[in-house]
C-alpha cells in the first residue's frame, strides 16, 4: 500500500505480511520509509489505523 501525504507524495510502502511470518504474522510493515518517514527502524503494526497514526505523527514533526 503506497501512503500519500497531503500534497500527494509518496512518503512510505506499507506491505501486509503473511500469517505464516514468525516475526510478525498477518501485521502492517514499513517496507520503505521517504522523508520524515525514512530511518533504520521499519516497524510493523496491527492495524492499519495505527500505522497511520503513526506516519502522521512522524509528518507532523515537520510542520
Amino acid at each position: 500500500m503506497m501512503v500519500l501525504d497531503e500534497e500527494q507524495r509518496l512518503v512510505a510502502v506499507l506491505v501486509r505480511l503473511s500469517d505464516e511470518n514468525e516475526v510478525a504474522p498477518g501485521q502492517w510493515y514499513v517496507e520503505a520509509g521517504f522523508g520524515q518517514i525514512d530511518g533504520v527502524n521499519h516497524p510493523a503494526f496491527a492495524d492499519l489505523e495505527t500505522a497511520q497514526d503513526w506516519i502522521g505523527q512522524r509528518l507532523a514533526r515537520r510542520s
